[in-house]
């Protein structure tokens, strides 16, 4: 990853480094759990999202909230409302956990290196979508950040062939 890759460079010269994880259970590996233990070190700020934590190998599931420093959560289930509200007492219990209300969150937060009281937040239904913004977002970020694919695809080789200069099939010979 990204962020270790920075290993050589004195810590106080390090940047954060985001790394967002949606269905988080589908990435984890054994070593998950070591890069969880290490990320704080490396400035790697990790905001991972699952359904329930029961998709969470125990390993993992440990690593998770022994490292955590903030905690947003909606409304769960029996099981999960058991173990979170171990992470939200006293101030919220299972019982609060499984009525949370729609668009409401139990949140703690690790602010400047503490960890601040558990509070409600509230949040909103989301604005009705606009295929034209979506399309004309999604064309900026090509403009900016899109890069050529044959580009692309010759890195991916080259990086996987360990140095070996011979470029990849064309894109369009992968299709016939």
């Amino acid at each position: 990853m990204a962020a270790f890759a920075r290993a050589d460079v004195p810590q106080e010269q390090r940047k954060d480094f985001y790394l967002y994880a949606d269905e988080f259970q589908n990435f984890t590996t054994d070593s998950i759990a070591t890069i969880l233990s290490e990320a704080r070190k490396y400035r790697l700020d990790l905001i991972i999202g699952h359904q329930f934590i029961a998709q969470l190998q125990e390993k993992i599931r440990d690593a998770v909230f022994g490292n955590v420093g903030s905690l947003v959560s909606f409304r769960v289930g029996v099981d999960d409302a058991e173990y979170l509200a171990k992470q939200l007492e006293p101030v919220f219990d299972a019982n609060d956990l499984i009525n949370l209300d729609n668009f409401n969150a139990y949140v703690k937060l690790m602010i400047n290196g503490q960890i601040s009281v558990p509070f409600n937040m509230i949040t909103y239904p989301g604005r009705p979508s606009s295929p034209e913004l979506a399309k004309s977002i999604r064309e900026i970020s090509r403009l900016k950040y899109g890069r050529d694919r044959a580009m692309v695809e010759r890195e991916i080789f080259e990086r996987s062939q360990l140095g070996k200069t011979a470029p990849p099939p064309a894109f369009d010979e992968l299709n016939r």
